[in-house]
């Protein structure tokens, strides 16, 4: 598989529920996620059990952005409740798939489908839109820095 993508924005929710924030650069961590996310971190309140799929999500500003045109949902990258903003990126294609973020590599684990609790933080009309494009869940396989405009690309 051939593209050429990056990473648009990185978005970070230190608490389950609460707003992202987003920021320049994140660490990530086998095992751990996102350092400063509410999954890295189990006082955030995410589920104790540890999930690999958890240690990174992604969505491709694309779907943003159809949302807005298609269902006119004004949603802001960070209201998505992923961490990383692709762009130029076919994140369906990579589920079992090995990649890098930038110097991470990565692993695609399922797709992210959307949820009733992404509904209640954002607006009901979001669940339909975004079946099958509502992004992956990836397993952190290097430790690294992300920022924003860094490459992403097959492994």
């Amino acid at each position: 598989m051939t593209f050429s993508g990056a990473v648009h924005s990185i978005h970070l929710a230190p608490v389950a529920s609460e707003p992202t924030i987003s920021v320049e650069q994140a660490h990530a961590v086998p095992g751990k996620g996102l350092e400063g996310d509410r999954y890295y971190n189990p006082e955030g309140g995410a589920a104790e059990d540890h999930d690999p799929g958890r240690e990174l999500t992604l969505i491709e500003i694309e779907t943003i952005e159809a949302l807005q045109r298609e269902v006119k949902l004004e949603i802001r990258p960070g209201d998505a409740r992923r961490q990383i903003v692709t762009r130029g990126v076919p994140l369906n294609h990579l589920v079992g798939q090995e990649f890098t973020v930038g110097k991470v590599a990565v692993r695609g684990i399922r797709l992210n489908e959307p949820c009733a609790h992404l509904a209640s933080l954002t607006d009901k009309k979001i669940l339909p839109a975004l079946v099958h494009r509502g992004g992956l869940r990836a397993q952190i396989l290097t430790e690294g820095v992300i920022r924003p405009g860094d490459e992403i690309r097959p492994r």
